[in-house]
């Protein structure tokens, strides 16, 4: 194996609270362990189409604290075809790039992946997504700044629910995977939570609120995480047409749950997951994700990271259901 001598770092995908703490964790860790660092902009387009820089700890100095990604990102559809990665690889050629560390979701180190299979590249990849549904690490970066935004917003919502005596259906992000909605639905104090994991219908929901009701409960917060088929707005117009009497209302949290200055715990995360990452590349490690496991930083394969069926703690569930009452 040649020795590694340049890394190439990128965002991708969603862009999610402490990116720009993981990208000065790989440059600084990288620079003090002698690597050459080039930073490649807006993803796997900006590889595709040679959008990349050298990098100096100048370049990361302050970012610690900002939100977004000064890397940009984009979701590539070049890059899933044969022809886009050629065009990358390429440009890691030209450019003189060893290693790669893609830091972003599901669908980017799906990418790091199969290119890593086709072109035999050293690629690491860093849990970079607001869902919280990579396997083989407790957390993902921008995990808890997002649960914490919407816990925020859940708060302020609650004070004009009350006052208006109405039912709210928040609508937060999560993919496929509840982990935002059931968590910030237990930490803001939401009366229920329809997730991925667990089938709710109509009839279950109105119990939930026939039980606040006779508990002399005036207002309603339901926590649902999006569906393209099922979101809030399903809900909602489910209950209103069953039950005219509620007065209920939908609030899309939306886009800004991506964005905030990333909590202290997204920052340690994403910095020792960056200096992580250099470890791995100077151990020979190739193709991995690096996470968080039980306050150890461990190595996932790529194969396994993207796993769809991380485990959900089901008794967080009954949690719920015994502190909405």
């Amino acid at each position: 194996m040649a020795k590694i001598k340049t890394i190439g770092i990128l965002t991708s995908g969603g862009d999610a609270p402490g990116m720009n703490a993981a990208i000065r964790a790989v440059s600084r860790a990288g620079i003090y362990n002698g690597f050459n660092i080039k930073a490649i902009y807006r993803g796997y387009d900006g590889l595709i189409n040679g959008l990349i820089k050298p990098f100096t700890t100048e370049n990361v100095s302050g970012i610690i604290g900002t939100g977004g990604t000064i890397l940009k990102t984009a979701r590539s559809t070049e890059f899933m075809t044969e022809e886009g990665r050629q065009k990358a690889y390429d440009n890691l050629v030209k450019e003189e790039i060893d290693a790669l560390v893609v830091i972003g979701g599901n669908g980017s180190l799906t990418g790091a992946m199969n290119f890593a299979k086709d072109y035999d590249v050293c690629c690491i990849g860093l849990p970079g997504t607001i869902d919280n549904d990579l396997y083989g690490t407790d957390n993902t970066i921008g995990y808890d700044t997002t649960m914490n935004t919407i816990v925020d917003c859940v708060d302020r919502i609650r004070d004009t629910a009350q006052s208006h005596e109405r039912i709210f259906f928040v609508e937060v992000m999560g993919r496929d995977a509840g982990f935002l909605a059931q968590n910030s639905a237990i930490a803001s104090g939401a009366e229920a939570a329809i997730i991925p994991e667990d089938s709710t219908d109509v009839d279950q929901l109105a119990q939930f609120m026939e039980r606040g009701i006779r508990k002399s409960k005036k207002s309603c917060i339901v926590i649902v995480s999006e569906s393209p088929k099922c979101g809030a707005l399903y809900y909602a117009d489910r209950v209103r047409n069953e039950f005219p009497e509620y007065d209920v209302r939908v609030s899309i949290l939306g886009h800004l749950q991506r964005g905030g200055r990333p909590t202290a715990r997204d920052r340690i995360l994403a910095s020792r997951t960056g200096v992580g990452a250099i470890e791995a590349i100077m151990q020979g490690q190739r193709n991995i994700m690096v996470g968080v496991r039980n306050n150890e930083v461990v190595y996932v394969p790529l194969s396994e990271a993207i796993r769809s069926d991380k485990p959900f703690d089901r008794k967080l569930i009954k949690v719920l259901d015994e502190l909405s009452i």
